[in-house]
């Protein structure tokens, strides 16, 4: 089924446009070829050539695609035109990333795939002229993959100051040592970006402890992947656990200034929260969709599941989950856009109501396919799987639920009730 997309009243019309533009091109080369881009299914008997001749087809109907998204001006919104993206502002990469998820897969297609997304826009902003052109470039032009290094298995992620991992100067580089886990496309990059404490015993670079991104080749001499970590239940992943033991990075690798690592991670993450929010939304969307053409031509004990009543709950409990998560995404996009002052608490809002709503409606969903909706011949039980995931991705609801509550009460101690009409 098409994705359903007209103009939005009041709307700016260049962004309805390029809402209308992708989901054109969503219908057209994506929707009816996501079998063949993925090679979802795999039927018995194939011999290892006839897999690897199915795997090569894929590769270059995605290689196809990606070029007729250049063709047709969308490649890489996020970017800067004068990096070869679309330089779209923030809103108008939210409105456009909810169109995008309806597909499986259609981020990578358009040149946003995670993480080299967020590492683009983080050279971009901080990255020195050499460094964008070593590592920017051939990233944006697909010649290299990259790594976002930052989790510890020892140390809560939700908590930045926790982080242990060290680079300590000695003369012109930088001696990296630390355990990472879930480190973003591991196996694949050429090149990480590190979250670590920077120390100058120098004093030259700043006081030490100061948190700071340093970009690390993957194949200097110390860095160890241990292993692809296995993920609900499936073996591995691209997901990696790395040692980096005296790895020697040159200072020129630092990313930004000593002691920007933390705004740097807090401009991906922050603007990444309500694109995974919107990500959601889009394919909350898709599983809508799926979830009511199924109920107008599955017949079940002498009639459609249209017509049985736990179904008609379950379209009217959906559609109120998809509603409600996207006008509350919306809503804290426009005060990001905004700077407005509770922004913080509207974002942590989203990344706790949206992958729970998120999870419902992909849960129904399923429920009303039945068997097929667990299988891989539908994209419900990847995103069931996501779903529960972006419930840790970025926070857990938890520390959200803190930091939304801290900000309302210190509202109400300052003498001042929270404004809703905002």
């Amino acid at each position: 089924m098409a994705i359903n997309v007209t103009p939005i009243p009041g709307l700016d019309p260049a962004v309805n446009a390029i809402r209308r533009r992708t989901a054109d091109f969503i219908n057209a080369e994506i929707l009816p070829n996501e079998e063949a881009l993925w090679g979802r299914r795999q039927p018995m008997g194939q011999t290892e050539d006839e897999r690897e001749h199915s795997r090569r087809q894929s590769i270059e109907l995605r290689e196809d695609v990606k070029a007729k998204v250049n063709e047709a001006g969308l490649w890489a919104p996020h970017l800067p035109t004068e990096y070869g993206g679309m330089g779209l502002d923030f809103l108008e990469l939210a409105y456009m990333y909810e169109i995008l998820a309806y597909a499986v897969g259609a981020a990578s297609l358009f040149g946003i795939a995670a993480p080299n997304s967020g590492n683009a826009s983080v050279l971009v902003k901080y990255g020195t002229e050499a460094q964008k052109k070593q590592w920017l470039l051939p990233l944006i032009e697909g010649e290299m993959e990259s790594g976002f290094s930052m989790t510890e298995p020892d140390h809560a992620g939700s908590d930045p100051r926790s982080i242990t991992t060290e680079a300590v100067r000695d003369g012109d580089e930088w001696v990296i040592n630390g355990h990472k886990w879930f480190t973003s496309n591991g196996i694949d990059a050429n090149f990480f970006i590190v979250m670590c404490r920077a120390n100058d015993p120098s004093g030259e670079l700043g006081q030490p402890g100061r948190m700071t991104q340093i970009i690390v080749p993957a194949d200097a001499k110390g860095v160890n992947i241990l292993r692809g970590i296995g993920v609900f239940g499936h073996s591995t992943s691209d997901h990696c656990e790395i040692v980096y033991d005296n790895v020697r990075v040159p200072i020129e690798n630092t990313l930004g200034l000593v002691g920007q690592g933390h705004q740097a991670a807090q401009d991906r993450l922050g603007a990444g929260r309500v694109y995974h929010c919107m990500n959601s939304v889009g394919q909350m969307w898709r599983a809508f969709d799926l979830m009511v053409e199924r109920s107008l031509t599955r017949e079940v004990h002498g009639g459609l599941l249209k017509d049985k009543q736990f179904i008609q709950g379950f379209i009217a409990e959906s559609y109120l989950d998809v509603q409600s998560a996207r006008l509350m995404t919306i809503n804290a996009a426009e005060k990001v856009a905004a700077d407005d002052p509770d922004v913080r608490t509207a974002i942590s809002a989203i990344k706790v109501f949206v992958p729970a709503a998120y999870h419902r409606v992909v849960d129904r969903a399923i429920q009303v396919w039945g068997g097929a909706g667990v299988s891989n011949d539908l994209p419900l039980g990847q995103m069931y799987l996501a779903a529960r995931v972006l419930r840790l991705a970025d926070g857990p609801d938890e520390v959200h639920k803190i930091l939304m509550a801290k900000n309302i009460l210190h509202r109400y101690e300052d003498g001042v009730s929270w404004n809703f009409g905002t």
